[in-house]
């Protein structure tokens, strides 16, 4: 009883420097799984960013105390960078890859797929099958689990492709539309689902193409979308790579975009329409790699 209530004293205390330290302090106790005391300074080392987060991880009860700045970060972006290191919490599962680089040590028993309650009936892919068969009279049990994870970034790359053809035709209206749909898409993907190459690159990337894509839709200036667009493009190209789809495309470059210093960006066809100059310079430009 005595040691509980002096973890109890000792989390409260850190907790109160944390909050004197960070700003618009918002703490919240969140599970996160780990073994032993190098789990925690890994745990700690991944939540820390000087005066925005902290995170105090308790080796016994597995449960990471939280402070944040709630104005420059979220408790989300916290436990991503959690997982990024290695470790699982109920939200976000960690890649593959930085799981298995954790010393022998730190290997936790992993849970099959840590998700909130709240997406918890859509991890079993064999009901929602079932479900859309029922409702929408054909088989969704003959697809993949694979195909089905695929599928989830479609959108998003769908999306992408019709906010470069309204820039194409230099029509700012219709890019703002759909740039629109692309963040739409942006936040209805369910990263725990994701396999571990496409997970990685989402937590990565997510910030980057939700910002640029939010910017685009919240403008008709084509030469600001135009310049938002470039940074997009690299996002969606890193989520590309990483994703298993069959679509062929091609990672086109042009030379003269932001006083030459050169721009990139995605098409489904190989002839170069640039997206940068439109009907300027309509066929400036080259590709620079196929992806498959």
């Amino acid at each position: 009883m005595k040691s509980i209530i002096l973890m109890t004293a000792v989390a409260l205390f850190s907790t109160a420097i944390a909050n004197a330290q960070i700003k618009n302090a918002t703490t919240e106790t969140v599970k996160v799984y780990g073994n032993c005391s190098m789990c925690e300074t890994t745990i700690e080392k991944a939540a820390n960013n000087k005066n925005i987060s902290k995170a105090d991880w308790n080796e016994e009860t597995k449960m990471a105390t939280i402070t944040y700045d709630s104005k420059k970060t979220t408790v989300d972006a916290v436990l991503k960078n959690m997982a990024l290191a290695g470790y699982d919490s109920p939200k976000y599962l960690a890649p593959d890859e930085a799981y298995n680089k954790l010393p022998g040590c730190c290997k936790y028993e992993r849970e099959s797929k840590p998700v909130t309650k709240v997406d918890h009936s859509k991890m079993d892919h064999s009901k929602t099958a079932m479900k859309h068969d029922e409702h929408a009279g054909h088989d969704m049990q003959t697809q993949s689990k694979d195909q089905q994870e695929a599928n989830q970034l479609q959108p998003v790359f769908d999306n992408y492709f019709s906010v470069k053809d309204a820039l194409v035709k230099t029509d700012g209206a219709t890019a703002s539309a759909k740039a629109a749909t692309l963040l739409l898409a942006i936040k209805a993907v369910k990263m725990e689902t994701l396999k571990a190459d496409e997970h990685t690159a989402w937590m990565e990337w997510e910030k980057n193409i939700k910002s640029h894509a939010q910017a685009i839709s919240e403008t008709k200036d084509v030469a600001t979308q135009r310049e938002h667009f470039s940074s997009l493009s690299t996002g969606i190209y890193i989520l590309t790579k990483s994703a298993k789809s069959n679509l062929q495309v091609y990672w086109q470059n042009c030379p003269m975009f932001n006083d030459g210093k050169g721009a990139n960006w995605l098409s489904k066809e190989s002839a170069i329409k640039n997206p940068y100059y439109g009907s300027m310079m309509l066929t400036c430009g080259k590709t620079i790699e196929e992806i498959k």
